[in-house]
Protein backbone atom coordinates (compact mmCIF):
# COMPACT_ATOMS: atom_id res chain seq x y z
CA UNK A 1 0.00 0.00 0.00
CA UNK A 2 1.31 3.47 -0.92
CA UNK A 3 0.27 6.12 1.58
CA UNK A 4 -1.23 9.46 0.50
CA UNK A 5 0.33 11.17 3.51
CA UNK A 6 1.79 14.65 3.05
CA UNK A 7 5.24 14.87 4.61
CA UNK A 8 6.68 17.77 6.60
CA UNK A 9 8.28 20.29 4.23
CA UNK A 10 10.42 22.17 6.73
CA UNK A 11 12.97 21.28 9.44
CA UNK A 12 10.56 21.36 12.37
CA UNK A 13 11.08 17.71 13.33
CA UNK A 14 14.87 18.13 13.07
CA UNK A 15 14.63 21.19 15.31
CA UNK A 16 12.50 19.31 17.85
CA UNK A 17 14.97 16.44 17.86
CA UNK A 18 17.91 18.82 18.38
CA UNK A 19 16.18 20.25 21.43
CA UNK A 20 15.51 16.79 22.86
CA UNK A 21 19.07 15.40 22.72
CA UNK A 22 22.38 16.79 23.91
CA UNK A 23 24.85 18.58 21.67
CA UNK A 24 27.37 15.93 22.74
CA UNK A 25 25.14 13.17 21.35
CA UNK A 26 24.69 14.95 18.03
CA UNK A 27 28.43 15.54 17.81
CA UNK A 28 29.12 11.87 18.54
CA UNK A 29 27.07 10.87 15.50
CA UNK A 30 28.01 13.93 13.38
CA UNK A 31 24.36 14.99 13.03
CA UNK A 32 24.12 18.21 11.01
CA UNK A 33 20.73 18.54 9.35
CA UNK A 34 20.16 19.67 5.77
CA UNK A 35 17.88 22.72 5.28
CA UNK A 36 14.68 21.49 3.62
CA UNK A 37 14.91 23.80 0.56
CA UNK A 38 18.30 22.26 -0.27
CA UNK A 39 17.01 18.74 0.39
CA UNK A 40 14.08 19.45 -1.94
CA UNK A 41 16.44 20.70 -4.65
CA UNK A 42 18.56 17.56 -4.40
CA UNK A 43 15.38 15.45 -4.52
CA UNK A 44 14.50 17.05 -7.87
CA UNK A 45 17.77 15.74 -9.32
CA UNK A 46 16.91 12.21 -8.19
CA UNK A 47 13.37 12.56 -9.56
CA UNK A 48 14.82 13.50 -12.94
CA UNK A 49 15.45 9.78 -13.53
CA UNK A 50 12.35 8.72 -15.48
CA UNK A 51 12.87 5.10 -14.41
CA UNK A 52 13.03 5.91 -10.69
CA UNK A 53 11.74 2.97 -8.65
CA UNK A 54 14.30 2.32 -5.88
CA UNK A 55 15.90 4.92 -3.60
CA UNK A 56 18.61 4.62 -0.97
CA UNK A 57 19.21 7.11 1.83
CA UNK A 58 22.51 5.89 3.43
CA UNK A 59 22.49 8.26 6.44
CA UNK A 60 18.75 8.50 7.09
CA UNK A 61 18.52 10.70 10.15
CA UNK A 62 14.91 11.93 10.18
CA UNK A 63 14.44 11.33 6.46
CA UNK A 64 14.50 14.89 5.15
CA UNK A 65 15.39 13.68 1.64
CA UNK A 66 12.81 10.89 1.67
CA UNK A 67 10.14 13.39 2.79
CA UNK A 68 11.04 15.66 -0.12
CA UNK A 69 10.87 12.76 -2.60
CA UNK A 70 7.65 11.20 -1.26
CA UNK A 71 5.85 14.53 -1.46
CA UNK A 72 6.53 14.55 -5.20
CA UNK A 73 6.43 10.83 -6.04
CA UNK A 74 4.67 8.21 -3.93
CA UNK A 75 5.35 5.04 -5.93
CA UNK A 76 9.00 4.47 -5.02
CA UNK A 77 10.66 2.01 -2.68
CA UNK A 78 12.94 3.67 -0.12
CA UNK A 79 15.63 2.01 1.96
CA UNK A 80 17.37 3.95 4.73
CA UNK A 81 20.39 3.12 6.90
CA UNK A 82 21.02 4.69 10.31
CA UNK A 83 23.52 3.92 13.10
CA UNK A 84 22.11 6.04 15.94
CA UNK A 85 19.37 4.10 17.76
CA UNK A 86 17.83 7.27 19.24
CA UNK A 87 17.26 9.12 15.96
CA UNK A 88 16.33 5.79 14.34
CA UNK A 89 13.50 5.37 16.86
CA UNK A 90 12.24 8.88 16.06
CA UNK A 91 12.36 8.22 12.32
CA UNK A 92 10.57 4.85 12.69
CA UNK A 93 7.71 6.55 14.52
CA UNK A 94 7.37 9.24 11.87
CA UNK A 95 7.48 6.83 8.90
CA UNK A 96 5.49 4.12 10.70
CA UNK A 97 2.63 4.23 8.18
CA UNK A 98 4.85 4.53 5.12
CA UNK A 99 4.87 0.93 3.92
CA UNK A 100 7.32 1.60 1.07
CA UNK A 101 10.00 2.95 3.43
CA UNK A 102 12.32 0.31 4.93
CA UNK A 103 14.55 1.63 7.73
CA UNK A 104 17.52 -0.44 8.91
CA UNK A 105 19.60 0.14 12.07
CA UNK A 106 22.99 -0.77 10.55
CA UNK A 107 26.18 0.91 9.37
CA UNK A 108 25.82 1.57 5.64
CA UNK A 109 29.58 1.24 5.07
CA UNK A 110 29.59 -2.46 6.03
CA UNK A 111 26.29 -3.51 4.42
CA UNK A 112 24.30 -3.65 1.21
CA UNK A 113 27.24 -3.72 -1.22
CA UNK A 114 25.55 -5.93 -3.80
CA UNK A 115 22.38 -3.87 -4.33
CA UNK A 116 21.93 -1.20 -6.99
CA UNK A 117 19.59 1.78 -6.81
CA UNK A 118 17.93 4.21 -9.22
CA UNK A 119 18.45 7.09 -6.81
CA UNK A 120 20.82 7.64 -3.86
CA UNK A 121 20.57 10.81 -1.81
CA UNK A 122 22.55 11.66 1.32
CA UNK A 123 24.04 14.06 3.83
CA UNK A 124 26.79 11.74 5.16
CA UNK A 125 28.49 12.06 8.57
CA UNK A 126 31.51 14.36 8.75
CA UNK A 127 34.26 12.74 10.82
CA UNK A 128 38.02 13.25 10.86
CA UNK A 129 40.01 10.10 10.04
CA UNK A 130 40.86 9.40 13.71
CA UNK A 131 37.21 9.68 14.84
CA UNK A 132 35.88 6.57 13.10
CA UNK A 133 36.97 3.01 12.28
CA UNK A 134 39.30 4.35 9.62
CA UNK A 135 41.39 1.25 8.97
CA UNK A 136 38.54 -1.24 8.53
CA UNK A 137 36.27 1.05 6.51
CA UNK A 138 39.13 1.93 4.15
CA UNK A 139 39.79 -1.79 3.73
CA UNK A 140 36.09 -2.34 2.97
CA UNK A 141 36.12 0.40 0.32
CA UNK A 142 39.40 -0.63 -1.28
CA UNK A 143 38.35 -4.28 -1.46
CA UNK A 144 35.00 -3.55 -3.11
CA UNK A 145 35.99 -0.63 -5.34
CA UNK A 146 39.46 -1.91 -6.25
CA UNK A 147 41.01 1.50 -5.58
CA UNK A 148 43.65 2.86 -3.22
CA UNK A 149 42.84 5.73 -0.88
CA UNK A 150 44.76 8.01 1.44
CA UNK A 151 44.70 7.00 5.12
CA UNK A 152 43.50 10.51 6.05
CA UNK A 153 40.43 10.25 3.80
CA UNK A 154 37.31 11.65 5.43
CA UNK A 155 34.36 9.34 5.98
CA UNK A 156 31.89 11.47 4.02
CA UNK A 157 33.82 10.87 0.79
CA UNK A 158 33.80 7.11 1.41
CA UNK A 159 30.00 7.24 1.61
CA UNK A 160 29.98 9.07 -1.74
CA UNK A 161 32.27 6.59 -3.49
CA UNK A 162 30.25 3.60 -2.29
CA UNK A 163 27.02 5.22 -3.46
CA UNK A 164 28.39 5.89 -6.94
CA UNK A 165 29.36 2.21 -7.09
CA UNK A 166 25.74 1.30 -6.24
CA UNK A 167 24.04 3.30 -9.00
CA UNK A 168 21.96 1.27 -11.41
CA UNK A 169 21.97 2.05 -15.16
CA UNK A 170 20.66 5.63 -15.50
CA UNK A 171 20.74 5.90 -11.70
CA UNK A 172 21.33 9.30 -10.09
CA UNK A 173 23.14 10.33 -6.93
CA UNK A 174 22.84 13.59 -4.93
CA UNK A 175 25.15 14.29 -1.98
CA UNK A 176 25.69 17.35 0.15
CA UNK A 177 29.19 17.26 1.64
CA UNK A 178 31.90 19.59 2.95
CA UNK A 179 33.90 21.15 0.09
CA UNK A 180 37.12 20.22 1.88
CA UNK A 181 37.95 17.19 -0.28
CA UNK A 182 37.94 19.32 -3.45
CA UNK A 183 41.04 21.15 -2.22
CA UNK A 184 42.79 18.74 0.16
CA UNK A 185 45.63 16.26 -0.29
CA UNK A 186 43.52 13.23 0.62
CA UNK A 187 40.94 14.36 -1.95
CA UNK A 188 43.21 13.59 -4.92
CA UNK A 189 42.39 9.88 -4.97
CA UNK A 190 38.70 10.61 -4.37
CA UNK A 191 38.66 12.96 -7.35
CA UNK A 192 40.47 10.34 -9.43
CA UNK A 193 37.64 7.90 -8.71
CA UNK A 194 34.97 10.50 -9.58
CA UNK A 195 36.63 11.14 -12.94
CA UNK A 196 37.14 7.45 -13.66
CA UNK A 197 33.51 6.62 -12.85
CA UNK A 198 32.34 9.09 -15.56
CA UNK A 199 29.29 9.87 -13.43
CA UNK A 200 30.14 13.35 -12.11
CA UNK A 201 27.78 15.99 -13.58
CA UNK A 202 27.55 19.00 -11.24
CA UNK A 203 29.56 20.40 -8.35
CA UNK A 204 27.65 23.24 -6.70
CA UNK A 205 29.70 25.15 -4.13
CA UNK A 206 27.55 26.78 -1.46
CA UNK A 207 29.28 30.00 -0.50
CA UNK A 208 26.75 31.47 1.92
CA UNK A 209 27.83 34.15 4.37
CA UNK A 210 26.58 31.84 7.12
CA UNK A 211 27.05 28.11 7.56
CA UNK A 212 24.15 26.07 6.21
CA UNK A 213 24.84 23.41 8.84
CA UNK A 214 24.24 24.64 12.36
CA UNK A 215 27.39 24.39 14.51
CA UNK A 216 29.46 22.96 11.63
CA UNK A 217 32.57 24.93 10.73
CA UNK A 218 32.64 23.98 7.07
CA UNK A 219 31.63 25.10 3.60
CA UNK A 220 29.32 22.74 1.76
CA UNK A 221 28.95 21.58 -1.82
CA UNK A 222 26.29 19.59 -3.62
CA UNK A 223 27.59 16.75 -5.76
CA UNK A 224 25.23 15.50 -8.50
CA UNK A 225 26.13 12.29 -10.36
CA UNK A 226 24.40 10.24 -13.06
CA UNK A 227 25.26 6.81 -14.45
CA UNK A 228 23.75 7.59 -17.86
CA UNK A 229 26.47 8.38 -20.44
CA UNK A 230 24.46 11.43 -21.59
CA UNK A 231 27.37 13.83 -21.32
CA UNK A 232 31.12 13.82 -20.79
CA UNK A 233 31.11 17.22 -19.12
CA UNK A 234 30.86 18.50 -15.57
CA UNK A 235 29.66 21.94 -14.51
CA UNK A 236 30.89 23.89 -11.50
CA UNK A 237 28.49 26.44 -9.99
CA UNK A 238 28.52 28.85 -7.06
CA UNK A 239 25.51 29.90 -5.02
CA UNK A 240 25.72 32.77 -2.55
CA UNK A 241 22.28 32.62 -0.93
CA UNK A 242 19.09 30.58 -0.67
CA UNK A 243 17.66 32.79 -3.43
CA UNK A 244 20.25 31.34 -5.81
CA UNK A 245 18.74 27.86 -5.47
CA UNK A 246 16.44 28.62 -8.41
CA UNK A 247 19.53 28.80 -10.63
CA UNK A 248 20.37 25.21 -9.68
CA UNK A 249 16.75 24.26 -10.26
CA UNK A 250 17.16 25.44 -13.86
CA UNK A 251 20.40 23.45 -14.28
CA UNK A 252 18.61 20.31 -13.11
CA UNK A 253 15.63 20.84 -15.43
CA UNK A 254 17.86 21.45 -18.46
CA UNK A 255 20.10 18.41 -17.92
CA UNK A 256 21.86 16.92 -19.91
CA UNK A 257 22.32 20.29 -21.63
CA UNK A 258 24.92 22.10 -19.53
CA UNK A 259 25.01 25.90 -19.68
CA UNK A 260 27.73 27.42 -21.82
CA UNK A 261 29.97 28.95 -19.17
CA UNK A 262 33.67 28.99 -18.37
CA UNK A 263 32.91 26.64 -15.48
CA UNK A 264 31.99 23.67 -17.71
CA UNK A 265 34.79 21.16 -18.34
CA UNK A 266 35.29 17.82 -19.98
CA UNK A 267 35.70 15.15 -17.32
CA UNK A 268 38.90 14.08 -19.05
CA UNK A 269 40.30 17.60 -18.66
CA UNK A 270 39.89 17.72 -14.87
CA UNK A 271 43.16 17.37 -12.99
CA UNK A 272 42.75 15.46 -9.69
CA UNK A 273 46.19 16.61 -8.48
CA UNK A 274 45.27 20.29 -8.18
CA UNK A 275 42.85 22.14 -5.93
CA UNK A 276 39.53 22.15 -7.76
CA UNK A 277 38.76 25.66 -6.55
CA UNK A 278 40.65 26.62 -9.73
CA UNK A 279 37.55 25.41 -11.64
CA UNK A 280 34.97 27.43 -9.72
CA UNK A 281 36.84 30.40 -8.28
CA UNK A 282 38.89 33.08 -10.00
CA UNK A 283 42.61 32.59 -9.38
CA UNK A 284 44.50 35.71 -8.29
CA UNK A 285 47.86 34.47 -9.57
CA UNK A 286 46.79 34.79 -13.24
CA UNK A 287 47.27 38.56 -12.97
CA UNK A 288 50.99 38.24 -12.26
CA UNK A 289 54.09 37.13 -14.14
CA UNK A 290 57.33 35.43 -13.03
CA UNK A 291 55.77 33.21 -10.40
CA UNK A 292 57.53 30.35 -8.61
CA UNK A 293 56.41 27.90 -5.90
CA UNK A 294 56.91 29.18 -2.38
CA UNK A 295 58.96 26.04 -1.78
CA UNK A 296 61.61 27.64 -4.00
CA UNK A 297 62.46 29.96 -1.13
CA UNK A 298 61.25 28.22 2.01
CA UNK A 299 59.81 25.07 3.47
CA UNK A 300 56.70 25.12 5.64
CA UNK A 301 56.09 22.45 8.30
CA UNK A 302 53.54 22.31 11.09
CA UNK A 303 54.33 23.47 14.60
CA UNK A 304 55.02 21.12 17.51
CA UNK A 305 52.17 18.74 18.29
CA UNK A 306 52.24 17.64 21.93
CA UNK A 307 49.36 15.16 21.98
CA UNK A 308 48.08 16.77 25.19
CA UNK A 309 48.49 20.52 25.50
CA UNK A 310 46.88 20.51 28.94
CA UNK A 311 49.69 18.31 30.22
CA UNK A 312 52.68 19.67 28.32
CA UNK A 313 52.08 23.44 28.40
CA UNK A 314 53.25 25.47 31.40
CA UNK A 315 53.03 28.98 32.74
CA UNK A 316 55.06 30.26 35.65
CA UNK A 317 52.35 29.39 38.19
CA UNK A 318 52.18 25.79 37.01
CA UNK A 319 55.98 25.51 37.06
CA UNK A 320 55.96 26.63 40.69
CA UNK A 321 53.09 24.28 41.58
CA UNK A 322 55.01 21.24 40.32
CA UNK A 323 58.48 22.63 41.15
CA UNK A 324 59.67 22.24 37.55
CA UNK A 325 62.88 24.17 36.91
CA UNK A 326 63.13 26.22 33.70
CA UNK A 327 65.93 23.98 32.44
CA UNK A 328 63.17 21.39 31.95
CA UNK A 329 60.88 23.82 30.15
CA UNK A 330 61.10 24.82 26.50
CA UNK A 331 60.11 28.43 25.64
CA UNK A 332 57.23 28.15 23.20
CA UNK A 333 54.28 30.11 21.81
CA UNK A 334 51.26 27.99 22.68
CA UNK A 335 48.44 30.22 21.42
CA UNK A 336 48.25 32.39 18.30
CA UNK A 337 46.28 35.05 20.18
CA UNK A 338 49.34 35.76 22.34
CA UNK A 339 51.15 37.15 19.28
CA UNK A 340 49.73 40.57 18.44
CA UNK A 341 52.23 42.04 15.97
CA UNK A 342 54.26 41.09 12.90
CA UNK A 343 57.46 40.90 14.98
CA UNK A 344 57.74 38.79 18.09
CA UNK A 345 60.65 39.86 20.30
CA UNK A 346 62.30 38.70 23.51
CA UNK A 347 60.57 41.61 25.23
CA UNK A 348 57.19 40.28 24.03
CA UNK A 349 58.06 36.89 25.46
CA UNK A 350 58.98 38.38 28.85
CA UNK A 351 55.65 40.27 28.97
CA UNK A 352 53.76 37.02 28.40
CA UNK A 353 55.85 35.41 31.13
CA UNK A 354 55.02 38.19 33.58
CA UNK A 355 51.32 37.89 32.69
CA UNK A 356 51.49 34.18 33.55
CA UNK A 357 50.65 33.03 30.02
CA UNK A 358 51.34 29.48 28.89
CA UNK A 359 54.69 29.99 27.16
CA UNK A 360 56.63 26.81 28.04
CA UNK A 361 56.53 23.12 27.16
CA UNK A 362 57.46 20.37 29.57
CA UNK A 363 60.83 19.16 28.26
CA UNK A 364 62.25 16.55 30.64
CA UNK A 365 66.00 17.06 30.26
CA UNK A 366 67.03 16.13 33.78
CA UNK A 367 65.59 12.71 34.63
CA UNK A 368 67.52 12.77 37.91
CA UNK A 369 65.27 15.59 39.11
CA UNK A 370 62.68 14.03 41.44
CA UNK A 371 60.11 16.71 40.51
CA UNK A 372 60.49 15.90 36.81
CA UNK A 373 60.08 12.19 37.51
CA UNK A 374 57.03 12.92 39.67
CA UNK A 375 55.40 14.94 36.86
CA UNK A 376 56.08 12.12 34.39
CA UNK A 377 54.40 9.67 36.77
CA UNK A 378 51.43 12.04 37.04
CA UNK A 379 51.11 11.91 33.26
CA UNK A 380 51.08 8.12 33.35
CA UNK A 381 48.47 8.01 36.12
CA UNK A 382 46.34 10.40 34.01
CA UNK A 383 46.90 8.08 31.00
CA UNK A 384 48.53 10.86 28.97
CA UNK A 385 51.03 8.25 27.76
CA UNK A 386 48.15 6.32 26.10
CA UNK A 387 46.94 9.16 23.91
CA UNK A 388 47.11 9.01 20.11
CA UNK A 389 50.41 10.91 19.66
CA UNK A 390 52.15 10.19 22.95
CA UNK A 391 51.66 6.41 22.58
CA UNK A 392 53.81 6.45 19.43
CA UNK A 393 56.74 8.33 21.02
CA UNK A 394 59.69 6.88 22.90
CA UNK A 395 59.78 7.98 25.60
CA UNK A 396 56.15 9.10 25.52
CA UNK A 397 56.91 12.38 27.30
CA UNK A 398 59.52 13.54 24.78
CA UNK A 399 58.58 16.43 22.51
CA UNK A 400 59.35 16.85 18.84
CA UNK A 401 62.88 17.98 18.12
CA UNK A 402 62.13 21.01 15.99
CA UNK A 403 64.37 24.04 15.73
CA UNK A 404 62.72 27.43 16.28
CA UNK A 405 61.57 28.79 12.90
CA UNK A 406 62.63 32.30 11.85
CA UNK A 407 59.10 32.95 10.52
CA UNK A 408 55.71 31.74 11.70
CA UNK A 409 52.54 31.71 9.63
CA UNK A 410 48.96 31.43 10.87
CA UNK A 411 46.96 28.25 10.24
CA UNK A 412 43.48 29.81 10.35
CA UNK A 413 42.56 33.33 9.29
CA UNK A 414 39.70 35.51 8.10
CA UNK A 415 41.63 38.57 6.96
CA UNK A 416 44.56 37.03 5.11
CA UNK A 417 47.63 35.13 6.20
CA UNK A 418 49.58 36.39 9.22
CA UNK A 419 53.33 36.04 8.93
CA UNK A 420 55.33 36.64 12.13
CA UNK A 421 59.06 37.31 12.36
CA UNK A 422 60.25 35.19 15.29
CA UNK A 423 62.99 37.48 16.60
CA UNK A 424 62.77 35.85 20.05
CA UNK A 425 63.92 32.57 18.45
CA UNK A 426 61.50 30.38 20.39
CA UNK A 427 59.43 27.34 19.42
CA UNK A 428 55.74 27.22 18.53
CA UNK A 429 52.80 24.83 18.75
CA UNK A 430 50.47 23.97 15.86
CA UNK A 431 48.53 27.26 16.02
CA UNK A 432 51.32 28.48 13.74
CA UNK A 433 53.21 26.70 10.98
CA UNK A 434 57.01 26.98 10.85
CA UNK A 435 58.67 28.65 7.86
CA UNK A 436 62.32 27.69 7.30
CA UNK A 437 64.37 29.41 4.61
CA UNK A 438 66.04 27.21 2.04
CA UNK A 439 69.76 27.50 1.64
CA UNK A 440 71.04 27.39 -1.93
CA UNK A 441 73.60 29.21 -4.04
CA UNK A 442 70.90 30.37 -6.43
CA UNK A 443 68.91 32.21 -3.80
CA UNK A 444 71.58 32.99 -1.22
CA UNK A 445 71.45 36.69 -2.09
CA UNK A 446 67.79 36.92 -1.08
CA UNK A 447 67.92 37.81 2.59
CA UNK A 448 65.26 37.14 5.17
CA UNK A 449 64.32 40.82 5.41
CA UNK A 450 63.41 40.95 1.72
CA UNK A 451 61.44 37.71 1.88
CA UNK A 452 59.60 38.79 5.02
CA UNK A 453 58.83 42.20 3.50
CA UNK A 454 57.28 40.36 0.57
CA UNK A 455 55.27 38.07 2.89
CA UNK A 456 53.83 41.10 4.68
CA UNK A 457 52.51 42.54 1.42
CA UNK A 458 48.87 42.37 0.38
CA UNK A 459 50.07 41.07 -2.98
CA UNK A 460 51.62 37.99 -1.38
CA UNK A 461 48.49 37.31 0.69
CA UNK A 462 46.28 37.69 -2.39
CA UNK A 463 48.25 35.11 -4.37
CA UNK A 464 48.44 32.71 -1.41
CA UNK A 465 44.63 32.79 -1.22
CA UNK A 466 44.50 30.61 -4.35
CA UNK A 467 45.66 27.69 -2.19
CA UNK A 468 43.43 28.34 0.85
CA UNK A 469 40.93 25.83 2.17
CA UNK A 470 37.68 27.65 2.79
CA UNK A 471 35.34 27.02 5.69
CA UNK A 472 32.19 28.71 6.92
CA UNK A 473 31.86 32.43 7.69
CA UNK A 474 34.90 33.41 5.62
CA UNK A 475 37.34 31.28 7.60
CA UNK A 476 40.38 30.07 5.67
CA UNK A 477 42.87 27.37 6.56
CA UNK A 478 46.32 26.57 5.18
CA UNK A 479 48.06 23.25 5.68
CA UNK A 480 51.87 23.24 5.24
CA UNK A 481 51.69 21.72 1.76
CA UNK A 482 49.11 24.30 0.69
CA UNK A 483 51.78 26.94 1.31
CA UNK A 484 54.68 24.93 -0.08
CA UNK A 485 52.79 24.48 -3.35
CA UNK A 486 51.44 28.03 -3.43
CA UNK A 487 52.86 30.51 -5.91
CA UNK A 488 54.78 33.66 -5.08
CA UNK A 489 56.51 36.38 -7.05
CA UNK A 490 60.09 35.52 -7.92
CA UNK A 491 61.62 38.34 -5.88
CA UNK A 492 65.07 37.21 -6.98
CA UNK A 493 64.33 39.03 -10.28
CA UNK A 494 63.98 42.42 -8.59
CA UNK A 495 66.68 44.93 -9.51
CA UNK A 496 68.83 46.52 -6.79
CA UNK A 497 66.88 49.76 -6.83
CA UNK A 498 63.57 47.97 -6.19
CA UNK A 499 65.13 45.81 -3.47
CA UNK A 500 66.54 48.85 -1.70
CA UNK A 501 63.18 50.64 -1.85
CA UNK A 502 61.37 47.61 -0.42
CA UNK A 503 63.89 47.30 2.41
CA UNK A 504 63.59 51.03 3.10
CA UNK A 505 59.80 50.80 3.52
CA UNK A 506 60.19 47.56 5.44
CA UNK A 507 62.42 49.27 8.01
CA UNK A 508 59.93 52.12 8.31
CA UNK A 509 57.18 49.55 8.89
CA UNK A 510 59.24 48.02 11.71
CA UNK A 511 59.35 51.45 13.29
CA UNK A 512 55.56 51.67 13.27
CA UNK A 513 54.81 53.42 9.98
CA UNK A 514 52.13 51.99 7.67
CA UNK A 515 54.24 51.34 4.57
CA UNK A 516 52.90 48.02 3.26
CA UNK A 517 51.03 49.83 0.49
CA UNK A 518 54.33 51.23 -0.80
CA UNK A 519 55.83 47.74 -0.95
CA UNK A 520 52.75 46.58 -2.89
CA UNK A 521 53.23 49.37 -5.42
CA UNK A 522 56.78 48.21 -6.14
CA UNK A 523 55.70 44.59 -6.52
CA UNK A 524 52.78 45.48 -8.80
CA UNK A 525 55.02 47.66 -10.96
CA UNK A 526 57.50 44.81 -11.41
CA UNK A 527 55.26 41.75 -11.66
CA UNK A 528 51.75 42.64 -12.77
CA UNK A 529 50.67 41.61 -16.25
CA UNK A 530 50.10 44.85 -18.18
CA UNK A 531 46.50 44.03 -19.18
CA UNK A 532 45.60 43.69 -15.49
CA UNK A 533 47.11 47.06 -14.61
Amino acid sequence: MITNKRYITDNSIENSYSESVSTLHRKEFAQFFTPFPIADLMAKWILGNDNLKTILEPAFGLGVFSRAILNRKKDVEIKGFEVDSIIFKNAKQYFNNTKNCNLILQDYMYNDWKNKYDGIICNPPYFKFHDYDNKNILKEIETNLKCKLNGFTNLYTLFLLKSIHQLSQNGRCAYIVPSEFLNSDYGKLVKQYLIKSKTLRHIIVIDFEENIFDDALTTASIILCANDNLTEKVQFSNIKSMQDLNKIDILIREYPNLSDTKQVYLLSDLNPDIKWKAYYQKQNSINFKNLVPFSTYAKVVRGIATGSNGYFTFNISKAKEYSIDEQNLLPCICSAKDVKNSFFTSQDFEKLKLNDKAIFLFNAQNLNDKNVVSYIKKGESDKIDKKYLTASRKPWHSIENRQPAPIWVSVFNRTGLRFIRNEANISNLTSFHCVYLKESDLFSKVNIDLLFAYLLSNTAKLIFTDQAREYGNGLQKFEPNDLNKALMLNINLLDNDSVNKILYFYNLYKQGFDCIGEIDKILIENFTISSYQ
